[in-house]
């Protein structure tokens, strides 16, 4: 049996209990679409570092475990476009207007906070990295929740393209990633996390989000899987 990224978080008991359960095939559809989330500034920081130290200027970075994933992701988006699958991309909503995103009204202070940005960078922190920019046609959903189906357009506008597969890469694997994977199989969506191009802080909230995303909502695969999916879609 392959070892999955959770392996070494599970008991025993929980290993027994995997491997009782019948294996089920993936499910894929035929009509798939590519959400990119929350590749802003703020989860990486300026250049590669460790994320104590990236935290210091930028406190949503996931330091390193985003420069990582980085690579893997645009090998994913350029494969989409080339394939001419519609991408769409996701940010948190800015909240200079007064109405609070989630993120501002749940952490006006702390390790969430905005207030711990230097001067100048709290709206580059929702700004998407130049690496991963939407071209023209390429539309972006402001979201002022953990989801991006949260109070967005997105469902309408997956269903006006016709899509059955929404696939997923960016951050956070424990939080907006997991809680759109969670509302697009609400929605009846077949979702797939492409491993890695999903990325986290804590590498248990990374693993263990995996595990319950491919346990319950969808399909958490690898970027080799995910390419001929592309293709054979194409």
């Amino acid at each position: 049996m392959t070892k999955r990224i959770w392996d070494s978080y599970l008991s025993e008991t929980d290993r027994q209990w995997v491997d009782s359960r019948p294996a089920r095939p993936m499910r894929l559809g035929k009509y798939p679409a590519l959400l990119l989330i929350d590749l802003y500034r703020g989860g990486f920081g300026d250049v590669p570092e460790p994320l104590l130290d990236s935290v210091r200027t930028w406190p949503w970075s996931c330091g390193m475990n985003g420069w990582n994933a980085l690579p893997n992701i645009l090998k994913l988006l350029t494969a989409a476009r080339t394939a001419r699958i519609p991408v769409i991309h996701s940010t948190m909503r800015d909240s200079s207007d007064g109405l609070a995103g989630w993120m501002d009204a749940l952490h006006s202070k702390g390790a969430g906070s905005l207030a711990g940005l230097q001067a100048g960078n709290s709206r580059r922190a929702r700004e998407i990295i130049p690496e991963a920019a939407p071209l023209p046609g390429e539309p972006v959903i402001a979201k002022s929740a953990p989801s991006a189906f949260a109070f967005t357009p997105l469902l309408a506008h997956l269903r006006d393209l016709g899509i059955d597969t929404v696939m997923v890469a960016g951050m956070a694997t424990s939080g907006c990633v997991r809680a759109t994977v969670i509302d697009g199989a609400t929605n009846r969506y077949r979702m797939v996390v492409v491993e890695p191009c999903v990325f986290d802080r804590i590498e248990a909230s990374h693993a263990m989000s995996l595990f319950d995303i491919d346990q319950k909502y969808g399909d958490v695969v690898g970027l080799d899987v995910a390419l001929s999916f592309i293709k054979e879609n194409s």
